[in-house]
Formats: structure tokens, sequence, C-alpha cells
């Protein structure tokens, strides 16, 4: 017998938390086996709520054997430790002892479904949450790793550039050689103990000087071996991202090296004062200099509080850290660059007897030259220049990864944007406007209320936390490509042309002679400046090739475009660039991605098949689906059908997604990378039409519906080819132009006017218009002589602009008002403000400019400095093309935040939006659905308005007549992006 147990133990075990119910059989006595079975069947409920546990007074037996159809392995040995333990001495929790009676026999039953279920799931429930746990541990402890190598990056660039210069120095004075070295990193090798030993010099004069120079402060603030490092490898980012000519300005020079060496003591600063160790970078000491800045804000606050707002100036002063200003920067920048123009120089290779001194020369040389401003230009200004040896540039396109340490896209997603400088990377200097020193339209960002900026700041997070990566298969072809040479898929040829040798001493020979020889070194030097270019974005896709992924910080230009911080390897960028490229997010193509895919394939083919409808572009893929696949399997040794597309690499990257999917027995399950893009129809033109209602307009730019794309390109076209026929019939004695017409008449096509119709709203010049034409014009080569050539742009030009006006009518009426509007403001010497749809400040930062002269080292330099005067004209143009610019980003960025809501993957390129394929359908809806949001709202009406509230006492002209056109037929148009 079994003595009582307190009350307190007799709650049901099952209603217990640690109850768990054995799988497969439920066990109970037969005595009330009945009363479970009727209660049960009962009860409306699957489960037995009413269900009698025995009493623990009643005897028990125990059956060692379960039921034949048990599939529980554990269920024997249980019963054998319940009978161990109903046969023990004693229980474990001290009552009395068990002895050996007769049994009441005990029946075994299968339990119901229910409790099956409800185990299972309690189990499934259990292992979902510890996996879930699990992998969010992992993530938690991938992102701090590369966090942390991320902060590495930032913070020891140059720490790490100046270790491998002095690690190789001492090897070399070691094995007293040279070691086998690219042929820049010798040369950099070569000036770097030189010019090291100069700054140090420098260093110690200024310490012991008592007239100090201006930068003497700022000199000493880093070691001389890493301020060579930055001086050299500045010197040649600058030569190599400079112009063709090879040289590079002195003020552009010395103010980038001043800002670089600022920005690294600025870092060096906050590391030292978050005690942060150079070569043990962790991220606790990141947490604890956010928290300290958070305790200092608290500290701060109550002071203010208590009106103790002279230790808040203290305290505030304390941690501001106040910018060098410009005149420092330069002035620090020339003290450098002159030391480095004395120290480091270059030889050729030994080729000559050895009899004869070795041709030692100067690396760099301070020389004065004519610039000129525009192409068209033929005066200039002179200015002091830095010029490369032709040496040093002979390695420069070969060697970029030496040359330069390219901040690179980041491995962790950026600082999300919380106000003018809180935001991007977490170190480097991060602005959420590029500015170029405008201080009004600073001053305007910084005071904006955080409210009113939250929709910009959430889009700029948006699209910097899209995570990219290199698509391998494609850098390999690129790099097989260019170690070939170049000259195929839209990559320059890597040898120059030949310089022509003269034959003849005719006068005549000579001139032509000399005309060949200035374009031939003119050739030359575009195709360095194009493979040095090439090669600073090859470096950087070397360099991420091997990551999982990768992010790009955002930010704006003073028109509220979003740009890529990162400057090299973007998604803005070229061909090439976009070719590499691809999410590092895949998504399966589904049955609606699929054909996204083909008609994108049809798009980057180009060639007129982007203007065919989509069935057509369907059709073209389907009939070189062979081209395709062999493409994809043999780029560079098949019948390279993929060299042929206007956009060469992307095409590529989209024929070998898409041959995966061909071969594929589950087409649409095939995991796709590509960002597939959605292109405006001459976007600027169809903010226009929107906000003119004009229907003609709208329909010319694909606002409404049609069979097929409408394309203005060739409409302009049609309409110049017709003006020009009509000139080539009249008298050249009469109208000189007719020559030109009968030239020009067989190479008007839509590519020749495209870039200028593209740019007609955003301002473009005669001069701008005349320049595009001509370098359309150069690539038909038909045109040989140089002159003829000229006359011919100036012809088209004209002929372009007039065939704009015909067609564009209601556009041309608003940009006149735009531009009638800014001339009242800025005749009251008042820079034209408004601010965008998202709240965003913009002041156009069109000032006279005031120079600043201060006297340096190497030269006397004339810093440019914002003026109190508006440039009335340039206030006038600029402000239609800037205030376009406004909506098309503002349209951009409501669409990126309005897919992210959605769950999309999303980048922008200002007009073109990109996602995954199997996203495009929704993408599609959102941006329709965004342009008409955007243009639902009184855009004009409030941009008056606030003109007039502003400027009260001024008189603006009226607005412009407006169609009738219906805003909603955009929902119903299916190119209007395509």
């Amino acid at each position: 017998p079994i003595s009582p147990r307190p009350k307190a133990h007799l709650q049901p075990s099952w209603k217990s938390k640690n109850f768990k119910p054995n799988r497969g059989f439920l066990f109970i006595p037969t005595s009330n086996f009945h009363s479970f079975s009727q209660n049960a069947s009962l009860s409306s409920s699957p489960f037995p709520y009413n269900l009698k546990l025995p009493s623990l007074n009643n005897s028990i037996s125990v059956y060692l054997h379960p039921v034949s159809d048990s599939t529980d392995e554990n269920f024997t040995e249980s019963l054998q430790d319940l009978a161990n333990v109903v046969n023990s001495e004693k229980l474990p929790n001290g009552f009395c002892q068990i002895g050996q009676t007769e049994s009441t026999r005990r029946v075994f039953i299968q339990e119901p479904t229910w409790i099956t279920s409800l185990f299972m799931r309690n189990v499934y429930r259990r292992n979902k949450q510890r996996v879930k746990t699990e992998f969010k541990e992992i993530e938690r402890r991938n992102y701090y790793l590369l966090r942390r190598r991320q902060i590495k990056a930032e913070t020891e660039a140059w720490e790490k550039m100046t270790d491998e210069y002095r690690e190789l120095e001492r090897e070399m004075c070691e094995k007293k050689l040279a070691p086998n070295l690219p042929y820049v990193k010798k040369l950099f090798l070569g000036w770097f103990e030189p010019l090291r030993e100069a700054i140090a010099k420098e260093q110690k004069t200024q310490r012991t000087k008592k007239q100090k120079a201006a930068y003497a402060p700022h000199i000493d603030c880093l070691p001389a071996d890493k301020m060579a490092v930055i001086v050299m490898h500045k010197m040649m980012g600058l030569l190599m991202m400079g112009q063709e000519d090879r040289y590079v300005r002195v003020v552009q020079a010395a103010v980038q090296i001043g800002v670089a060496i600022e920005q690294e003591v600025r870092i060096h600063g906050i590391l030292e004062k978050t005690k942060f160790q150079r070569k043990k970078v962790d991220d606790e000491a990141q947490e604890d200099m956010i928290k300290e800045a958070e305790i200092l804000k608290r500290r701060v606050r109550s002071l203010i509080k208590r009106k103790r707002l002279i230790e808040v100036q203290k305290l505030v002063k304390i941690e501001e850290i106040k910018s060098w200003g410009r005149d420092t920067q330069a002035k620090l920048g020339c003290r450098l660059i002159e030391l480095l123009t004395e120290t480091a120089y270059v030889q050729p290779p030994v080729d000559q007897s050895a009899d004869s001194p070795p041709d030692i020369r100067p690396a760099f040389r301070h020389i004065f030259k004519i610039i000129t401003k525009d192409p068209g230009h033929s005066t200039g200004k002179r200015y002091g220049v830095i010029e490369c040896d032709s040496l040093v540039l002979a390695g420069l396109e070969r060697n970029a990864k030496h040359m330069i340490i390219p901040y690179v896209p980041m491995l962790v997603p950026p600082r999300k944007w919380k106000g003018y400088d809180k935001g991007g990377y977490f170190f480097l200097s991060s602005y959420l406007m590029r500015t170029h020193g405008s201080r009004q339209q600073q001053d305007a960002v910084k005071s904006v209320p955080p409210k009113q900026m939250q929709k910009v700041y959430e889009a700029l997070n948006t699209l910097g936390h899209t995570k990219w990566r290199v698509n391998q298969r494609v850098l390999s072809v690129v790099e097989r490509i260019w170690s070939g040479g170049g000259n195929i898929a839209g990559l320059v040829d890597r040898v120059d042309v030949p310089i022509p040798e003269l034959h003849s001493e005719d006068l005549k020979e000579i001139k032509k002679w000399r005309w060949s020889v200035r374009k031939a070194k003119k050739i030359n030097q575009e195709r360095h400046s194009q493979r040095c270019d090439i090669e600073l974005k090859l470096s950087v896709a070397r360099r991420m090739k091997d990551e999982d992924g990768f992010y790009y910080p955002h930010n704006l230009d003073f028109r509220g475009r979003a740009y890529p911080m990162h400057p090299h390897l973007n998604h803005l960028s070229s061909d090439l660039c976009r070719g590499i490229l691809e999410f590092a997010e895949g998504r399966p193509l589904g049955k609606s991605g699929l054909s996204w895919l083909k008609i994108h394939l049809a798009n980057l083919y180009a060639g007129g098949v982007e203007k065919l409808s989509y069935d057509g572009r369907l059709a073209f893929v389907d009939n070189h689906l062979g081209d395709i696949l062999d493409s994809a399997d043999n780029p560079l040794s098949g019948d390279r059908w993929w060299l042929m597309a206007e956009d060469p690499f992307q095409c590529l990257a989209a024929c070998i997604n898409f041959a995966e999917a061909l071969k594929s027995s589950s087409p649409h399950t095939v995991i796709s990378h590509l960002p597939i893009h959605q292109d405006g129809s001459c976007n600027g033109l169809q903010h226009y039409a929107a906000l003119g209602r004009d229907t003609l307009e709208a329909t010319a730019v694909n606002l409404v519906a049609g069979d097929k794309p409408a394309d203005v390109y060739s409409e302009i076209a049609a309409r110049v080819h017709a003006i020009m026929i009509r000139d080539s019939n009249k008298d050249p004695a009469n109208n000189p132009n007719a020559l030109l017409a009968k030239v020009l008449i067989g190479q008007v096509d839509r590519k020749l006017v495209k870039q200028t119709v593209m740019t007609s709203v955003y301002g473009v010049t005669y001069v701008g218009a005349r320049e595009q034409i001509k370098r359309r014009l150069e690539e038909k080569g038909q045109i040989t002589d140089d002159r003829l050539l000229f006359s011919a742009a100036c012809y088209s030009a004209k002929v372009t602009l007039a065939a704009l006006g015909e067609i564009f009518e209601a556009a041309r009426g608003i940009m006149g008002w735009l531009g009638d509007c800014a001339k009242v403001i800025a005749s009251e010497n008042q820079p034209v403000r408004w601010t965008t749809p998202l709240g965003l400040p913009v002041v156009q930062p069109y000032f006279k400019t005031e120079r600043h002269i201060i006297k340096t080292s190497l030269q006397v330099l004339a810093l440019q400095r914002e003026g109190d005067s508006v440039e009335i004209r340039k206030q006038r143009t600029a402000f239609p093309p800037n205030f376009v610019h406004s909506l098309d980003g503002s349209h951009m960025m409501m669409t990126a935040v309005a897919c992210r809501d959605a769950g999309l993957r999303f980048a922008g390129v200002h007009d073109s939006f990109w996602t995954h394929a199997c996203d495009v359908d929704e993408m599609n809806r959102i941006l329709r659905e965004k342009f008409v949001e955007l243009y639902s709202m009184p855009i004009l009406e409030n941009l008056l308005e606030s003109f007039q509230r502003s400027y009260p006492a001024l008189k603006f002209p009226s607005l412009p007549d407006r169609g009738d056109f219906e805003l909603q037929e955009v929902l119903k148009s299916p190119y209007f992006f395509n």
C-alpha cells in the first residue's frame, strides 16, 4: 500500500509545464477505461479536457510488453525503469517503501491522433526555434567578423601600406638586391626612403623654427613614413584619374593630399581617444565609443537644463573637431608635393653603353600650362600643374592595384542615415549631400528637421542595403580579353597608335603630318586615360571577387539624385561594371521572370530590337537560342554572338543566366542573381509631359499605352532627315547649308540625335549639342576632313534643336516659365531655392567665385571661394534641368521605399530601376503608381506659392497653360518604363 501524497502533489502531470507524453501510447488503468472512452466520445472538442486520472491509492500492475505496433524504441526501457522504481526499497522523494502486492490488471491502448499531433507540433516548434537561434548566432558572428574587417579597412589602410614598404626596405637591406616587384612598386620603393627622410627633416625643422610655417602644426601630426605613403599614392591616383594630357593641377593635388592627411589624422585621433589598438581593432571598443558619445550627450543636456552653460561650452569645445580649412590643406599639400618633386627620380632601363652616365631624371615636374575650360573654347587660363614623366606613366595602367588604396565597397551594410554627416562609412568622412563647398546648401540641409527628411533617409538606406557580388564568370572573360590586349567588347586597345613619320619636305605634306601627329597623340592620351580607368575598375573587382557580398553606401547630389559613394566599380558606371556586378541574393526565376530575362537580353542586344513590342523581343530571343547557348558555353572560342550587342558584357551575363534556365529540367526554379532593368523612355521629357499634361507629348514618350514602344529619338531623327532633304535641294550659292545637308543625308539616324534629345530637357547648350553630334559623326568615320566634320556638326546641332522645339512645344513652355521665375529671383541677388516632394531642401549653388590668393612654397595658389553675388545667367539656365532632376530623384526614391516595403531588392540608376526577374511585374506596378502619386500633387502650383511666400515683393509670371492628359493612363502603359 502507498501512503497518500499531500494534496499539493495531486495536480495531473499533463497540466504541468514539464509534461512530456510518451510517443505512440497512453498509459491508463482498466478501472477508468470505460469512463475515459465515454467522456471522450461525448466531448465536442478533440482534446478530452474531462479526462480523470487514476487515484494514487489504487493498486498498480505493470505489463512490461508493449503492444505489437509500438514504434517507440525507448518504450520498454521506460517501463522497466518504472518497474524498478515501484519495486525499490524507497522512492527517490522519500515516501514510504513499496511492497510486493497483488497487482490489478492494466491495459495499454494506442493514443489518439491529437496526442501525436500535439507532441510532434511541439517538437517541430522547439527544433525550428533552436535552428533559428543557431542561425541567428552564426549570422551575428559573421556580421561582426565582416564589420571588424570593414573597420580595419577604413582605419588601417595607410598603416598597412606603410608596414609593407618598411618590410620591403628591410628585405632589400638584407639581400642587397631589389626584390622581384612590379614596375610601379619598384618606383614607389625607390621614392619612399628619400621622401620619408625629407618629410622627417621638415618636421624637425618646423619644430625648432621660430618663424613657423602655416602648416607647421599639421605636418607633424603623422609619422613621416605614413605621410610619405599618402603623398605618393594620392599623387599617382590623381594622375590616373586626371586629364588625358597626363597632368594634375597643383591646387587640386595640394587640397586632395591635405584632405587625405587631415582625414587620417582624425581617424587616428578617434582611435586613440577610444583606446583602439591599431593592430587590434575590435567591436567592443567601437561599442565603448558609441556609449561614451551617448553619455556625453546626456551630460550636455543635463547641464543645459541646469543652465550651467560655461561647463557645456568647455565640453563641446573639447569634443568639437574643427576642420583645418582649405588654406591650411593647400599649404601643407603644396609643401609635401614640393618634397616629392625634389626627391622622386626615375631611371630608364640600362640599354646604353657602360661608359655613358645613367639617365636619371625627375619623376614629377612642376610647370605652368594653358588649360581651356570647354572643348569648344580656344582660349584658357594659365595654371600650375604637376606633370608625370613618361617612364612613370608607362607602368600606370598595368599596376593600378599597387598605386591606389581604393576604399572599396563595404563588407557590411552602411550606417543608416540620420543626419548630414551621420551615416555611410564607419570612419571615413561621409556626408548626406555633395555640396561642393556651397555654404548655403550645407546650411539648408543641416537645419532641416529630421522628420521632414525621413523618406530621403529611408530611400538612401534601401539603396545602401542592397547586397552585390562579383559575377565571376563574366570577370574571367573580361580578364582574358584584357590580358590579350583588349580592343573588343568596348575595351580600349592596350597598344598605342603609331606616330606618323614625315616622308616629304613639301610644305603641304609637313602641315598634314603635323596635324596627323597631333591627332595620333590625342588618341594615345585618350587610350591611356581609358586604360587607367579600366585597371582601377578591375583592381576593385579582383579584390572583391571572393567576398560573399558587399554594399554601396549612397548619398545625394544637391538636386536629390542618389549616387554610390564608391567611385570606381559601381552599377552607375559603364557596361563593364554592370556586367561584372550582380545581386548577391538569388531568387527563382518563376514563369514571369523567365519572360523578363528574355526581354532583358533582347534590350541589351539592342540594335533596334529594344524598340520592338514585348512579343517581338521574346521572338527575337527564341530565334537565337543557339547563339545564346554558344555565347554562354564558349564566350571567346565560339561564334561570339554576344560581342555584337550594344552592351556586350551585360548581354553575356544574361546569356549565361538564360542558358542555365534552358538546360534545367525546371527552368522556372533556376536561381537568378541578375538585375533586370526597367528604363524610362526619355525620362526627362516624361516628367515634362506629366507636368504639362500634353497628350501628344505624353504619347510620344510612352505615358499612353500602345502596341509597341513609341521612339521619340527616331521621330526626331526623321524630322531632322526631312529638314536636311529640304535644305539639300536649295541652291548652294545662296544657302551654304545645302552642301552640308547633302553630305549628312545618309548619316542621320536615332543614334546621331539621341544624346542631344536626351539632354535637351536638362539644358544642353548649342555648343554641347555640337560636341555630342561631332563625336557620333567621328564614330561613323565617313567624314575624315576635320574642318568639314566641325561644320557638319554645327549644322546638325541647329537642325536637331529646331526639330525638338517643334515636337515638344508644351515642354519648352514649362522650361521657359521655370527659367523666367529663376531670372526674377536671381535679379534680386538670391539663389533659387525649392523643396522636393520628399522634403529635401535645394539651393542652387551658382555664385560668383572669389579668388583667394595664398602663397605656398611651390607657387602662389588662387583658391576659389563662394562669393555673395549670384550668377544670374547660370541660375536661370540651370533651374529647369535641376528642377526636373529633383523630380526624377523623388520618383526613384519613392519607388525604392515602396519596393523595400513589398519585400523586393531594388537598385536605382536615375531613370533605370533594377530588381530580380521574378519581381519585375511587382516593381512595374509600384513605379507607375508612384509616378501617378507624384504628379497628382500640384507641383508647379506649390513651387509658385513657395516663391511668392519667400519673395513677397517680387512678381512672378503666371503658370503656363496645360493640357487635358489623364494621368491614370500611365498605369495602363506597358512601355512607360520597359
